[in-house]
C-alpha cells in the first residue's frame, strides 16, 4: 500500500504563516488537504495569500519507524522562569554555554527554518543562514481511518518533530519557542530527558520564535545529519494525544467518538456483533432462525464434535476451569506438555510452544526474534497479527508485493547482506490463496535469512492429510518457524509455534506474550489434543472439506460468479461497500450466514463476501447456497 508525503506551506506578504507535514495513504489525501487549506486560511497571523501544497510518493520500505519521546511538563508563571528551566536542562546535558545559546534565538526570528548550532563553539552549521534547516517528511503513525485534523494540534506536531530531530546523527537536543502569537508553550527535547514541555516561554501575542538544533559531533558528519533531518521519511509511533490549548471549551470525547462512528456508518464501514445461540457447526441459530453457516473458521466441524467436547468436559473435572498462572510460574499442566509434543510430531519438527491465541503467538514470536538492525520482509497482505508483531519489534519493515517473488527478491537484494526474516501467511485469510513457499525457501537460502510461515488457515485444510503448506508442496525441508492456531480446523482455542529446540527454548525465555500471560484453560488443551488426534487418524474429513470447496466454487462459476480456491476460503469479490452490505442482508433473509468484509480488513472499494466452507456441509446445501448467492449478486 502506497504512502504519500503532503506538505503545506502558507505565507502572507512573503512572511511565514503556517506549515504542516503529513505522511498519508492515498484515500486520506482529499480530506487532509482540505483541513490544511482551512488552517492556512484561518490563522492567528492572518489569512495566507500564498499557499503551497506538495505531494510526493513515499515507498513503504523508505519509511523509518521511531518511538515518540517520553513526555513531561514543567509549569512556570513567566517566560523568564521558563527560559531558566531550559538552562537547567542544558546543564544536565553537559552544556555549559546555555545562556549564549538562548541569545541565538534572536537570529531565528526572520528565518524559515531552524539554526543548526555547534554546542562547542556556537558556530552555525546550516549551508544557508537565511533558510536554516527544515526538518521534513514526518508524521505520527496512525490508523487509516483517522478523521481529518480540524485544527492545529501544537502538542502532537511538536512531539513528532522533536522525536525525529533528536533521532538525527549527533543531535543532542532541540529547543523550540513557538512562533504562533497565540501559543506560548515551548519545549526542550533530548534522548536522555525526553520531551520536556514548558508552559510559558514567551508572552501572549508575541510572534517571535523558532527552533535551535544542537549538534555535537565531527564536522564531516554534518551533511549526514542534515540529510536525515531534511530527507529521511519517518513515522513516529505511540505519539500521545494532548488537548489543543487554543480550545476555549474542554474537548467532548464522547462527541468525538459519536462523530467517528457516524462517519463509519456513512461509509458503510460500521460493524456490529451478531449473537449466535448455538454451537459453531454447519448450521447455527441466529435470532431464532436456523441458518447455514458459511462464515466460520471451524473448517472441519470439530468445535462441536461429540468426542472433542467430552474430552473438554473430562479435563475440567480433572484440572478445573482455569490454569492458575503463566506457564513459567504455576500455569504448566501435563496437558500443555502433551499438546506441544503432539504438535511437534504432527509438524515433524523438534519442538513446539503454545500461546494463548494465534494473535499472541505472532506478536510474541516476531518481536522476540527481530532485533534492532534486522530487516523483516513481510507480504503486503499478511494478517494484522503479523503486521502488529513486526511493529512491536525493533526491526525495519520492508513490504513486498503480494506473493510476488520478483518483488521479494528485489527487496532482499537491496538490503543484502543482513540479519533478516521473511514472514508470510501460508493461506491468506481474505483471498484464500497460498504462499509460494518453495520460492520463498529458495530465496531465504540464497540471501541467508530466516523464514516464518503462519499456518492458521492451512492446518487441517491443505495437503493430502491436512498437515499444511509443506505437505501441500510435498516439501521435506521446513521453514525455520512454523506458526499456527488451535482455533480454526482444530475447533479449540490457542496458538503455537513449531521449530528446532533452540528456537523454542529461546522463545520460551523471550516472548513476552508467552511469559506474561496466564496459560490456556484445561478444556481448550484437551479439546485441541482430541481434535488433532481425529485429524491424524481420520484424514478423510480433510478430503471431504476439499471436495466441498470445489463443489461450491464450481456451482458459483456455473451461475456466473468467478470463484476458485485451493483452501477453505472462497472470496467473492463485490467491490462497493454499500452493495456488499445489501447482498449480505439479502442472504441473511434467506438463512445464509455469510459475512461482508470491508475496509480496513480489505482495501476501500474492494469489499468481498468471504465464504468459508466446512467439511460438515452437505453437497446439496452448498450447491443451493451458491445458487442463492449468485442470484443475490445479480439482483
Amino acid at each position: 500500500m502506497s504512502f504519500y508525503s503532503l506538505k503545506m506551506r502558507a505565507s502572507k506578504n512573503s512572511q511565514h504563516v503556517s506549515g504542516a507535514e503529513k505522511i498519508l495513504h492515498e484515500q486520506e489525501l482529499p480530506a487532509q488537504m482540505n483541513a490544511l487549506l482551512s488552517r492556512a486560511l484561518h490563522h492567528a497571523k492572518g489569512q495566507a495569500d500564498f499557499i503551497n501544497m506538495k505531494i510526493e510518493t513515499v515507498r513503504p520500505d523508505d519509511l523509518e519507524y521511531i518511538n515518540a519521546l517520553p513526555v513531561s511538563s514543567v509549569m512556570v508563571n513567566t517566560p523568564e522562569e521558563g527560559q531558566e528551566v531550559i538552562l537547567q536542562y542544558l546543564s544536565k546535558l553537559g552544556i555549559k554555554n546555555g545562556t549564549e545559546i538562548m541569545k541565538r534565538f534572536a537570529d531565528t526570528y526572520t528565518m524559515r527554518g531552524a539554526i543548526l548550532l555547534d554546542v562547542n563553539d556556537l558556530s552555525r552549521l546550516e549551508p544557508d543562514f537565511g533558510r536554516g534547516i527544515r526538518a521534513t517528511y514526518m508524521d505520527a503513525e496512525h490508523s487509516l481511518d483517522r478523521l481529518p485534523d480540524s485544527c492545529k494540534n501544537h502538542f502532537q506536531e511538536a512531539i513528532v518533530l522533536a522525536s525525529k530531530v533528536v533521532a538525527a546523527p549527533h543531535i543532542i537536543a532541540e529547543i523550540c519557542i513557538s512562533d504562533d502569537p497565540d501559543y506560548v508553550t515551548g519545549y526542550i527535547a533530548a534522548k536522555n530527558i525526553g520531551y520536556v514541555r514548558i508552559s510559558k516561554l514567551k508572552n501572549m501575542g508575541c510572534p517571535n520564535g523558532r527552533r535551535i538544533f544542537l549538534y555535537q559531533g565531527p564536522k564531516q558528519d554534518i551533511a549526514k545529519c542534515i540529510n536525515y533531518l531534511e530527507k529521511q521519511r519517518v513515522l513516529v509511533c505511540h505519539v500521545p494525544y494532548f488537548p489543543n490549548e487554543k480550545s476555549i471549551t474542554p474537548i467532548n470525547y464522547i462527541q468525538q467518538m459519536e462523530k467517528y462512528l457516524q462517519n463509519k456508518k456513512e461509509l458503510h464501514l460500521y460493524r456490529q456483533t451478531r449473537e449466535i445461540t448455538s454451537a459453531q457447526s454447519a448450521h447455527v441459530i441466529y435470532q431464532g432462525r436456523r441458518m447455514l453457516m458459511l462464515a466460520s473458521n471451524n473448517y472441519l466441524g470439530l468445535s462441536n464434535n461429540t468426542v472433542v467436547k467430552e474430552s473438554a468436559e473430562q479435563a475440567i473435572k480433572k484440572y478445573g476451569c482455569g490454569s492458575g498462572g503463566s506457564r513459567l510460574t504455576t500455569g504448566t499442566l501435563s496437558l500443555h506438555n502433551q499438546l506441544e509434543c503432539t504438535l511437534a510430531k504432527f509438524k515433524n519438527t523438534e519442538a513446539a510452544l503454545l500461546f494463548n491465541t494465534g494473535y499472541m503467538a505472532n506478536l510474541g514470536i516476531i518481536s522476540a526474534i527481530c532485533q534492532k538492525g534486522w530487516i523483516i520482509y513481510s507480504d503486503e497482505l499478511n494478517h494484522a497479527s503479523i503486521i502488529d508483531g513486526c511493529r512491536l519489534s525493533s526491526a525495519r519493515i520492508v513490504i513486498y508485493n503480494h506473493n510476488n517473488m520478483d518483488s521479494l527478491e528485489a527487496k532482499l537484494r537491496e538490503f543484502a547482506p543482513c540479519q533478516g526474516l521473511i514472514v508470510t501467511d501460508a493461506v491468506f485469510s481474505m483471498d484464500g490463496d497460498i504462499a509460494n513457499l518453495p520460492q520463498i525457501m529458495s530465496l531465504s537460502h540464497k540471501y541467508n535469512v530466516l523464514t516464518m510461515v503462519d499456518e492458521a488457515h492451512a492446518t487441517g485444510v491443505i495437503g493430502s492429510n491436512g498437515k499444511g503448506i509443506c505437505e501441500y508442496y510435498k516439501m521435506e525441508k521446513k521453514p525455520d518457524i512454523l506458526m499456527g492456531t488451535l482455533s480454526k480446523s482444530l475447533g479449540s482455542e490457542g496458538g503455537y509455534v513449531c521449530g528446532c529446540k533452540i528456537l523454542i527454548d529461546y522463545l520460551r525465555n523471550t516472548a513476552r506474550s508467552y511469559i506474561f500471560s496466564t496459560s490456556q484453560s484445561p478444556a481448550a488443551l484437551a479439546a485441541a489434543l482430541t481434535a488433532l488426534d481425529i485429524l491424524v487418524n481420520h484424514p478423510g474429513i480433510v478430503k471431504k472439506l476439499q471436495k466441498n470447496v470445489q463443489c461450491f466454487c464450481e456451482t458459483l462459476r456455473i451461475n456466473g460468479i468467478s470463484a476458485n480456491s485451493d483452501s477453505a476460503i472462497v472470496p467473492i469479490k463485490i467491490g462497493d461497500e454499500a452493495k456488499t452490505i445489501r447482498i449480505e442482508k439479502e442472504l441473511f433473509q434467506q438463512n445464509i450466514f455469510l459475512t461482508a468484509i470491508r475496509y480496513p480488513t480489505v482495501a476501500k472499494g474492494a469489499a468481498i463476501l468471504r465464504a468459508a466452507v466446512m467439511a460438515t456441509h452437505t453437497e446439496a446445501e452448498i450447491q443451493l447456497a451458491a445458487k442463492k448467492i449468485s442470484a443475490a449478486i445479480n439482483l
